[in-house]
């Protein structure tokens, strides 16, 4: 599987971030977590990339997915 710059922005108690984490790290691929909770400068980065407060937003090689939408995140990964 290519290897593709996998961010997500998250908070620790929001339960689709969590299914989303689990969903990456069951497929294998390596990512950033960045808790938007604790960091208000990646809220910020966050907010301007995805246009809306919440979370999760992954940033999948410069394509934007807000929320856990595992056919989404598949296709951008290239799992099929």
């Amino acid at each position: 599987m290519p290897d593709k710059k996998v961010k997500i922005y998250s908070t620790p108690t929001c339960p689709y971030c969590i299914r989303a984490k689990q969903f990456l790290k069951d497929s294998s691929v390596d990512f950033e977590d960045i808790d938007v909770s604790s960091d208000s400068n990646m809220a910020d980065e966050m907010v301007k990339k995805s246009g809306q407060m919440g979370v999760p937003v992954l940033d999948i090689e410069g394509r934007i997915i807000v929320g856990f939408d595992r056919d989404k995140i598949k296709n951008a990964l290239g799992l099929q």
